[in-house]
């Protein structure tokens, strides 16, 4: 993917429960965004939400196993994620997927010990 360009944030809001293939959700989604070579996804477990049941999910101390809500993102090319759009399709049961415009301003891989730029 090309610095400064255009290109698309897939969000996908899911449950930290939710399984696929016995693995986390969340976890096999990243995996098969990676397989597919796309060029990065993170996912960010919530503090608390609701979805289409209306039931909160929080982090609360005592219920630290409750069911987290987990948003995976993914940035690449508006074609790379239509491409990627039918495997999360088949794979999310319960969640939300939501695509939107976004500008690449850069996209950087180096070596962690290498030269900083100054302050």
């Amino acid at each position: 993917m090309n610095p400064k360009t255009e290109g698309r944030l897939l969000r996908i809001f899911v449950g930290e429960s939710d399984k696929h293939e016995g693995r986390p959700l969340y976890q096999w989604l990243i995996e098969q965004a990676r397989a597919q070579g796309l060029a990065g996804a993170t996912a960010l477990r919530g503090m608390g939400g609701f979805g289409a049941h209306s039931r909160l999910h929080t982090a609360k101390i005592l219920r630290l196993s409750t069911d987290q809500p987990v948003v995976v993102e993914i940035v690449d090319s508006a074609e790379r994620i239509e491409a990627f759009l039918p495997v999360v399709d088949a794979a999310v049961r319960e969640g939300l997927a939501t695509v939107e415009r976004v500008e690449v301003r850069f996209y950087r891989a180096g070596a962690a010990d290498g030269p900083r730029p100054p302050e």
